[in-house]
């Protein structure tokens, strides 16, 4: 009887060590590495050189909107595919251009973790060309969304209180400690980062929804209500001086959604009137019908003489995290 258990025992072991082995062994990926926005391209010399690199460089290098002046949506560093190994691999963004049937494909975490990659093919340079030209938007959201989303993590490692918010208006937000609030009133908040040659600033405030929803010139009922609060709350250098919305260009207008909510996502130039200061702004009006509001949310900022886009993409990122307390 013993010996029967014995090897019932040993075969209950033998089939639990092979279904063991049969399962697949999980991968152990680096951690991915890259500064923000910096895209690695995978593809031969002679496709970057030619008309496939000018596509890309026109879609994915094109001006970043709203900025005053021209700075790249993606920096774009070229890798012969040969080289695409080892240490290379691990940047978090890269885009392969390969020889094959037509087709666009997303990949997630290849070579590292977190990590996005696009693969694009084509038989010919002409149909990569439009394989590239009639997808760049979804190639840019894609994109965009993980360098978003690596940027949060990056500022939630040291986030500052959020509580001054939580208690105006019922909302957090996550923003580094690099940060400080440098006014509070009743109904709005402006939080500010000191950099080297400038500054970075976050407005919160809220107006009534017939602020914006009175008629339907919509971006002109938001460049009035940025220039009130300007003036009411941004004084400029000069006595009477404050910052209002560059009267020379019209802003961008596009529509899209923070925590579920419907908003008004505006881009363009901040001035201040009767003084030689501007830089550029990003303004969320996010609607809250609940409480009869759009709550505002807004980063600008000033660096004269130096790249912004980096800027505007942290401000970017911090804004994304806004999120109605659940009553």
């Amino acid at each position: 009887m013993k010996k029967l258990v014995f090897l019932a025992l040993s075969l209950l072991t033998i089939i639990s060590c092979k279904e063991k082995s049969d399962e697949p062994a999980k991968r152990i990926l680096a951690d991915s590495s890259g500064n923000i926005n910096q895209l690695s391209v995978v593809m031969d010399n002679s496709l970057w050189e030619g008309q496939v690199g000018d596509a890309l460089r026109d879609n994915l290098a094109a001006p970043v909107e709203g900025l005053p002046q021209d700075e790249p949506l993606f920096s774009l560093s070229q890798i012969p595919p040969n080289t695409f190994t080892g240490f290379v691999r691990r940047s978090r963004i890269y885009l392969k251009v390969e020889k094959g049937n037509d087709s666009l494909a997303i990949v997630k975490d290849q070579y590292a973790t977190p990590q996005t990659g696009i693969i694009i093919t084509g038989q010919s340079q002409e149909q990569i060309i439009e394989r590239i030209n009639a997808s760049s938007d979804s190639i840019i959201d894609v994109l965009k969304a993980t360098e978003i989303k690596e940027k949060q993590r990056r500022i939630g490692k040291s986030p500052e209180s959020d509580e001054e918010l939580e208690e105006a208006f019922g909302v957090s937000m996550k923003f580094p400690t690099a940060y400080r609030y440098a006014a509070q009133e009743d109904d709005f908040i402006w939080i500010r980062k000191e950099i080297p040659k400038g500054l970075m600033e976050i407005l919160v405030y809220e107006v009534p929804l017939s602020t914006i929803d009175k008629d339907s010139s919509v971006i002109a009922n938001i460049v009035k209500m940025r220039d009130s609060i300007g003036e009411k709350y941004i004084p400029g250098p000069v006595e009477g001086s404050y910052m209002i919305t560059e009267e020379a260009f019209a802003p961008y207008l596009f529509e899209t959604k923070i925590d579920g909510h419907f908003a008004y996502e505006t881009r363009g130039t901040w001035e201040v009137n009767n003084a030689y200061m501007a830089g550029p702004f990003v303004n969320y009006a996010i609607r809250d019908e609940e409480n009869d509001r759009y709550l505002i949310a807004e980063g600008f900022i000033f660096r004269p003489a130096s790249s912004k886009r980096d800027h505007v993409f942290e401000l970017d990122a911090i804004l994304k995290t806004l999120k109605f307390n659940k009553s």
